[in-house]
């Protein structure tokens, strides 16, 4: 038999088998994507919240200039690091996670220098926008955690038998890169507390 009839016959079999993937494996993709979407908008969110902490604060610690433009600085590299589900390779999200991390340092400076701030602290807006900064960097625990959970199921049906044979054969995907703690700490949402 000719090797140019051993490729269709190989894939006609494997398409006739059970468990074959050919409709797993895009769908796993589809939830690897809605996953990322998801952290995606919770950074965002977060990232849009900058604006209005960075004005609060700005009226009642205008020495503190500084602390606030390395702030603005971080939300803008952060946000300019966006990636499609197809470019979810190790390096790519090191390098989303860098400009994450850079903009949860710089949130974590601006908020240590409220705590020296009593009429800050006591000011409604801002603790408004505390509470709605805690709550979003545990979703964005939750949004990290469903997109590890969706790497996974995609990365065992691309890399596991016999699923794995039909993404040779017919789909030719990668594995998708996950989250990695990149400092010691990092795999913990900042704790975001202050005086009463």
């Amino acid at each position: 038999m000719s090797s140019n009839r051993v490729r269709p016959l190989a894939l006609a079999l494997l398409l006739a088998g059970s468990g074959c993937g050919v409709q797993a494996i895009p769908r796993a993709e589809n939830s690897v994507a809605a996953a990322w979407g998801e952290v995606q908008n919770q950074y965002q969110r977060r990232a849009d919240l900058v604006p209005n902490l960075v004005e609060t604060v700005k009226g009642y610690a205008t020495h503190e200039r500084e602390t606030l433009e390395a702030v603005v600085q971080a939300r803008a590299q952060a946000t300019q690091v966006k990636l499609s589900v197809d470019e979810l390779t190790p390096e790519n999200v090191r390098r989303f996670e860098a400009a994450q991390g850079q903009l949860r340092s710089a949130l974590g400076r601006l908020l240590a220098v409220a705590e020296s701030y009593p009429q800050l602290r006591a000011n409604e807006n801002f603790r408004d926008l505390q509470a709605q900064l805690e709550g979003t960097e545990n979703r964005i625990a939750i949004a990290r955690r469903r997109y590890i959970e969706q790497v996974q199921g995609f990365n065992d049906l691309v890399t596991v038998p016999p699923t794995s044979w039909t993404n040779a054969l017919v789909y030719h995907k990668q594995p998708k890169a996950q989250f990695t703690a990149t400092s010691e700490g990092a795999e913990k949402a900042p704790a975001v507390k202050f005086a009463k």
